[in-house]
């Protein structure tokens, strides 16, 4: 006779065989066992998984370290060219318009002893007036540390708010006539659910360690201590705007009450402003302005390496985190 006990588990043979043992602590028991044989069976894949993960993040760091480390030290002599760095969308902490991204390409483009100037295609409706701010610094050091090297904006389709803001720094800003341009003000957004939570029997509890600590608080009701204090906020942001622009554009703008009123006009109308000095392309400013034809792209791109390490850390984050707190900042958009 076949031994039909031969396949089981031993702590299940055990089971059964003690007759002390009611069927429902049996049953009990064996799910027992069984759990703790499929968390031990869990926990070794788990931890194949995060082996295997950290093994291919570091390939990765390693593929994107020597793949930077490879094209920075190629200097190889370009001759004289003009320089192209380009900025598309918002003026953010991460993308083309980021800070970290666009100061290491305006720092190799100034530093090129073959670069005969820079140009700076911009093509953005605004953001981040902290990023726009640390950009503009940069360009002005790099002026003062290459006044022989002018730096020259070429605006694409929009250049607005943020995106106005660094361009005002650049020695020329050029347009087309149908390019949207200006918005120099500041802007902070958010909703109020109050009335809606009323309606819902909604009842918000909100404790803090401090008298202004739930500012703008988008489920509680605005206080007009805070909303005054946000408006101060956002006039001190939009004079330090207006100070870059007039620094910037100096006696070629040509101000009337609506300049710094946030609207935004064609690149033909920002010409007769002075918010813009006149039409044309990259291709035309380093022909015709810059006289040289030859154009080279210092634009800061990811390689497949960086997005992918990435967005895998992006996942993480997003598995481990389940929930931000969200507070409105001041946009120049």
């Amino acid at each position: 006779m076949t031994d039909q006990t031969s396949n089981e588990h031993p702590g299940e043979s055990r089971l059964a065989a003690d007759p002390t043992i009611s069927n429902w602590e049996r049953a009990t028991l064996e799910k027992l066992v069984f759990a703790s044989v499929q968390e031990r069976r869990s926990a070794r894949r788990w931890g194949i998984f995060f082996k295997l993960s950290f093994l291919i993040v570091a390939l990765l760091a390693l593929w994107a370290y020597f793949d930077f480390t490879t094209n920075a030290g190629g200097d190889e002599n370009l001759g004289r060219h003009t320089a192209l760095i380009e900025i598309n969308g918002e003026i953010e902490a991460e993308g083309s318009g980021a800070a970290d991204t666009v100061i290491p390409s305006l720092n190799k483009a100034f530093s090129d002893s073959g670069s005969a100037a820079v140009v700076l295609r911009i093509d953005s409706p605004g953001g981040s007036p902290v990023q726009a701010g640390i950009i503009v610094d940069e360009i002005q050091r790099l002026k003062r540390g290459y006044p022989d090297k002018p730096l020259y904006v070429v605006v694409d389709e929009i250049c607005a708010s943020g995106g106005y803001y660094i361009a005002s720094a650049a020695d020329r800003i050029f347009v087309n006539k149908a390019s949207i341009v200006g918005s120099v003000g500041v802007l902070m957004d958010s909703f109020g659910f109050t009335g809606t939570m009323d309606k819902l029997g909604v009842e918000r509890r909100l404790l803090t360690a401090g008298e202004n600590k739930g500012f703008l608080d988008p489920f509680s009701p605005q206080s007009d201590k805070h909303k005054a204090h946000a408006q101060q906020m956002l006039n001190e942001i939009h004079q330090q705007f207006i100070s870059v622009v007039r620094a910037g554009r100096g006696k070629r703008l040509k101000e009337t009450p609506e300049t710094f009123s946030g609207l935004y006009w064609t690149g033909a109308k920002a010409v007769e402003m002075g918010l813009a000095d006149g039409f044309g392309t990259v291709d035309t400013v380093a022909r015709d302005i810059v006289k040289a034809e030859d154009i080279v792209d210092y634009t800061a791109h990811e390689n497949l390496p960086e997005r992918v390490l990435k967005k895998f850390g992006a996942a993480v984050g997003e598995s481990a985190v389940k929930a931000a707190i969200h507070s409105p900042r001041p946009q120049l958009q």
